[in-house]
């Protein structure tokens, strides 16, 4: 599997662009702020076609440019429990944070919602430019956090580490550490629940790209993350 990862230019939020080969269709997941030009690079070196938009949850520095990248036809998906996120995505965002990246880049922010949005929920199968996504609903994070599973892994990765599948995170697992619980949607309680539920069970030969910083897997998150090791029974 084609994976390329680069970190948009506010919150350092990784955007991940997944496709079977280059010169195929491609899966574009949480393109963030200012990541636009940087993507059509990307799709312009790897001669990749976008078939879609997967949207890990509905923070501003996971989706502010879904809808310049899906254009008017390629569709965004999001859980059905963070779709209204997307309805007023600048109005449902803390003003200094706008304040920030409005300095950062010299223009005021707009937003407008993506014209097709599909709505996805726990347990579905995507199957989207020639691969098969499960989605995991998450929640903790926001309502509608989840994270995508692919049975396959990153090239290059097959004999270097002890992994065979990817699991796309969003802000529900990070290197050592989870996501937030104290933005507006956070639940502690969900969070937890997500953890010992969704997460704990995943195989520990699953490659995890999460939403900020760098890759890991399963095996070292449940050896040394505090937040799996310490999780309540």
């Amino acid at each position: 599997m084609l994976t390329i990862a680069f970190p948009a230019l506010a919150f350092d939020t990784n955007c991940y662009v997944l496709a079977s080969q280059a010169g195929e269709e491609c899966v574009v997941v949480d393109p963030g702020v200012g990541v636009v030009e940087t993507l059509r690079e990307v799709l312009e070196e790897h001669r990749l076609r976008p078939a879609a938009v997967l949207l890990t949850h509905g923070h501003v520095d996971h989706v502010y440019s879904v809808t310049p990248v899906c254009g008017s036809d390629t569709a965004a998906y999001i859980h059905a429990d963070d779709r209204y996120r997307l309805h007023d995505l600048l109005g449902r965002t803390n003003p200094g944070l706008i304040s920030m990246f409005e300095q950062q880049f010299g223009a005021a922010a707009t937003w407008t919602e993506p014209s097709n949005v599909v709505e996805i929920g726990d347990g579905a199968k995507l199957t989207l430019a020639g691969m098969e996504f499960e989605v995991l609903h998450a929640p903790g994070h926001t309502e509608g956090s989840v994270m995508f599973g692919i049975d396959r892994v990153p090239d290059g990765l097959q004999g270097q580490l002890d992994v065979d599948r990817t699991m796309v995170t969003g802000d529900v697992l990070f290197a050592g550490s989870v996501g937030r619980t104290d933005l507006p949607g956070g639940d502690p309680a969900a969070m937890q629940r997500s953890l010992r539920e969704v997460v704990l069970p995943l195989p520990d030969t699953t490659l995890v790209l999460p939403g900020h910083y760098q890759a890991t897997t399963m095996a070292q998150e449940r050896a040394t993350n505090p937040y799996l090791r310490d999780l309540p029974a």
